[in-house]
């Protein structure tokens, strides 16, 4: 399994201001100020936090789902007839 990376940068879709967060592991976050143009953004349709919709990483828990679901394919006997 890959390290789980705790920053992402965060790009406004507003305004395409671009900041580098550190990202929390025990909580989604739902709400980020642009620090530029002070816009409330919020995650897509979808989306479990703004770091999925707007970041260049993933969240960590998103980051774990993928691992694991790449171990398991990975795993002996894994699509075995």
């Amino acid at each position: 399994m890959s390290a789980i990376v705790l920053e992402s940068v965060l790009s406004c879709p507003h305004c395409g201001f671009s900041s580098r967060e550190t990202m929390p592991v025990d909580a989604c976050r739902y709400f980020h100020e642009c620090p530029a143009c002070r816009r409330l953004l919020r995650p897509l349709a979808g989306d479990c936090c703004v770091f999925c919709s707007y970041g260049s990483v993933p969240c960590p828990p998103v980051q774990a789902q993928r691992a694991a679901a790449a171990d398991a394919r990975r795993a002996p006997g894994a699509g075995c007839c």
